[in-house]
Formats: structure tokens, sequence, C-alpha cells
């Protein structure tokens, strides 16, 4: 089995992983320092100003000592760790924080020139980045601010700070966003842990176990206990799986029962026809058993009716022909034609109706197939000189219909088993010969297409109850 679901979250967190590291080595990295260097700037220029407006100008209006001034440019280049420079117009240098023989040198007019030094290089910027006209021998972010004493511009403070300390900072800050997105891998990594067992092991379970499926295979049942969507999932593909098998099962009793009750009647027609063929039965007894094989083939006859009605009532949607009838005629008229059955074995019908007429709204034809073949099994399985009671009451605006015999009744491991087809119980096998085990099986079927219930009460060796509903018809409801 692939394994690509995994195999693509795998992939992703790796190429997840790789781009947070690129991302941060490329793009983080020069935001930070490009950050770091602007930010520096900033405070730096800040200071470069305050000493211009303050140190320089009391400096070159002769109030301030150059070596005193030199002593407060050091505190100033070691709280900021850089270079403070004073320089005149012309590239004098008179003051470097770092070298107190520059100012030492200026005093008696020897001061060291740079030569090269252009305000315009600068631009539109207060600072830049290089090495100041080779002045040192690492990057330096330099910043300026003009000297201006009544309005004109007598020189520069300039700070120097190399980008190496600043580069410091930037790879603190670097190292933490590589600290936190590692952080941030190892708990991505966890949860993939986590979502390997909660999800990912599940569902390869139920991969496996639905192949099996696929190929036919009922009996495995999926192992997955968790109250969720995938235990849901599990419980109901296990629950899928149970009732193919048992579909399975009752497909193969149905052919089973298909090909006996079949086989059994045409084993005995041909049989019978063969006989008569080859004169093995003589023609004076030809018209028994010519009897015989006209009550198998009306056998027969009744099998297959019964199995298209079973083949119809199966498809959902079936169509009924909903009219509103009298349930209690219905079942007056259908009682006269078990007469003469009741009449040899002297069964008489008690018939407990509610009211005159009962009207229902149900389809008329289908109907009378369910009462027929609930009172035709009820006459077969009743003891001679007994009665079949039949009734009718209302409530909740149904129509309930009891048909009750006082005969062999159902033992209770066959009572769920008598709506199956083909079912017989052993009791039944030798008092129903013309049975085909399909009639209550059809009875449930129309029931359940009026959206309705039938439920069965039967006593070993007591009797059988039968209990089916209609809907009441509107008409009845409105009287």
């Amino acid at each position: 089995m692939k394994r690509t679901l995994y195999l693509k979250l795998l992939l992703t967190y790796i190429f997840y992983g790789i781009i947070a590291f690129i991302v941060i080595y490329t793009f983080t990295q020069f935001a930070t320092k490009e950050y770091m260097e602007k930010n520096q700037a900033k405070d730096l220029y800040r200071e470069a100003t305050m000493i211009a407006s303050d140190y320089s100008k009391d400096f070159f209006s002769s109030s301030l000592e150059l070596d005193e001034f030199q002593k407060h440019m050091e505190i100033v280049g070691d709280y900021l760790d850089c270079e403070v420079w004073i320089m005149d117009t012309q590239g004098n240098l008179f003051l470097d924080s770092s070298d107190s023989s520059i100012s030492t040198a200026a005093l008696d007019k020897s001061y060291k020139n740079i030569s090269a030094f252009d305000i315009a290089d600068f631009g539109n910027d207060y600072y830049r980045i290089g090495y100041f006209y080779d002045n040192f021998a690492e990057e330096t972010l330099t910043v300026f601010s003009p000297i201006t004493i009544a309005y004109q511009n007598r020189g520069y403070v300039l700070i120097h700070k190399s980008i190496s300390s600043i580069t410091a900072t930037e790879d603190g800050f670097v190292n933490i966003s590589f600290l936190s997105v590692f952080i941030v891998f190892v708990m991505a990594f966890l949860i993939l842990l986590v979502f390997t067992y909660v999800v990912y092991i599940p569902l390869r379970k139920i991969t496996k176990v639905a192949s099996e499926y696929a190929k036919g295979n009922f009996t495995t049942k999926i192992k997955v206990s968790s109250n969720d969507e995938i235990g849901y999932l599990a419980n109901t593909l296990n629950y899928m799986a149970t009732e193919l098998n048992t579909l399975e099962e009752d497909q193969r009793k149905f052919v089973s029962n298909v090909s006996h009750d079949f086989r059994s009647p045409l084993t005995s027609i041909k049989g019978y026809v063969e006989a008569i063929l080859d004169g093995t039965i003589p023609v004076e007894m030809q018209d028994k058993y010519l009897n015989i094989i006209l009550f198998e083939t009306e056998r027969l006859n009744k099998l297959t009716k019964s199995l298209i009605d079973l083949n119809q009532f199966g498809h959902h949607g079936i169509h009924l022909d909903i009219t509103d009838f009298d349930i209690n005629n219905m079942i007056r008229t259908t009682t006269l034609t078990f007469e003469g059955t009741c009449t040899q074995k002297h069964i008489t019908f008690d018939l407990v109706l509610t009211g005159n007429s009962l009207l229902v709204s149900a389809d008329m034809s289908k109907i009378q197939q369910v009462l027929y073949n609930l009172i035709d099994n009820a006459t077969k399985f009743s003891h001679s000189d007994s009665t079949i009671k039949i009734e009718t009451h209302v409530k909740n605006e149904k129509v309930f219909v009891s048909v009750k015999d006082y005969g062999i009744g159902i033992p209770d491991d066959s009572i769920k088993k008598i709506w199956e087809r083909f079912y017989k119980t052993d009791l039944s096998r030798g008092k129903d010969k013309k049975g085909t085990g399909l009639g209550l099986a059809i009875v449930k079927e129309i029931i359940q297409a009026h959206k309705e219930h039938i439920n069965v009460i039967s006593t070993e060796g007591v009797g059988t109850e039968f209990i089916f509903s209609l809907p009441l018809s509107k008409l009845e409801q409105n009287d």
C-alpha cells in the first residue's frame, strides 16, 4: 500500500523547515541588518546633533578648552562604543575621542588632515557605510552633524561605529529567530507525531480493512476505538461490513432456498411425466398423477408470482395507489374466501370490528393481499374446532388490525426469522405443504411501503397474533 498521505505530510514538514531557515538566513538577516544600521545611525545622529549644538559651539567660541572637550568626548565615545571626531570644513581633525594625541597636535596647529573629505559624498543622507577614506581597517558606520555658529558652518561632528559591533547585536537577534523557528519546528514535529497516532494510523487501519471489504472479506473488523469522526467512520464501516456479510449470507440462503423450492416440484413433474410417457404409470392411474403435476405446477406459479412481488416491493419508491376504503368490509369479504377450508376444519371467525365501516388510506389491493396472507397462515396453523379472531380498533389517528389464531404458535427462537424469505419453522413444515415461505416477507414489505409497522405475538402451543397499523382516513377523522 502506498504511503502517499504520510509521505506528503512528511515532505511538507521538511519543506516548511527548509524554507523557514532559508527565509531567516536571507530575508530576516538582511532585514535585521538594514534595520539595525538605520536604527543605530539614527541614534548616533541624535548624539552627534547634541554634541554639535552644545559642546562644539562652546569649543569654537573659545569657551571650552580643547583638552576638556577631549575628556568629554572620550566619555561619550566609551558610552556609545564609538569614535567621536571634530573636524573643520577643510578636513582638519581637531579631536578624536579614541586618540588624545590628535587634540594635542591640534594645539600646535599640526592638524591631521583628511584631504579627500568632502561632505557632498554623504549626499542627502546623514550617514554612510564604508572605510571613511581608508581611515579604518573595517567597515564603519559614519554619521555627521554640521556645527553652525552665527549661521555659519564651522565644522562637523562625526561619529564612527564599526559595523562588526552592530553585526554582533544583529547576530544575536538572528540567533533568537533561528532558535524560535527551531522550537516551532520541534513543536510541529510533535504535532506531526500526534497526527500520526491519532489520524494517520487509524486511517491506515481503515484503508487496509476497506481493501479487504473490496475483496469480499467482510469478517475483518476495524480496531479503532476513538470517540471522534474517525472512530465514527470505523464503527460505521464495521456496521456496514456486518450488514453486507449478513446480506451475503442471506443471498446464499435465498439462492439455496429458491433452488430447493423450484427443484422439488420440477423433479416431481419430470418424474411423473416420464413415467406416464414410458408407460410405468397405467392409464387408469394417470388422472391421479396428472392432478399431482397440476398441484406442483400451481405451487411453482405461486412461488414465481411471490418472487415477482418481492422484487417489486424491494425497490425504493414502490408505487402505491392510495385510496380511502372500508377496512371492515375488506375483512368480511376476505374471510368469505376461506369458507371452504374453515368448514373442513370446523374453524369459525370472530370479527370484532370498530363500527359498521372504518375508512383507511392505503393501497386497497396490497392490503387485501396482506389480509389474505395473514388469514391463510391462521387457517393453516389453527387446530380443528378453533376460532380465528380478527379485530380492528382506532388509536391516535391509526387503525390497528389484529389477526389472532389459537394454533401451534411460533417457537421463541423463530420469532425474528419468520420475516425472512423462504423461512419456515420446523413446526410449520408438516402443515404447510403449499407454502413458499414468502408470504410473511411480502406482508412486511407491503406494510413498510406504507411506512407503517407490523408486529407478532406468539406462544408455542397457544397461538399467534399479528397486528399491523394503517393510517386512518381524513374523512373518518373529520367525522
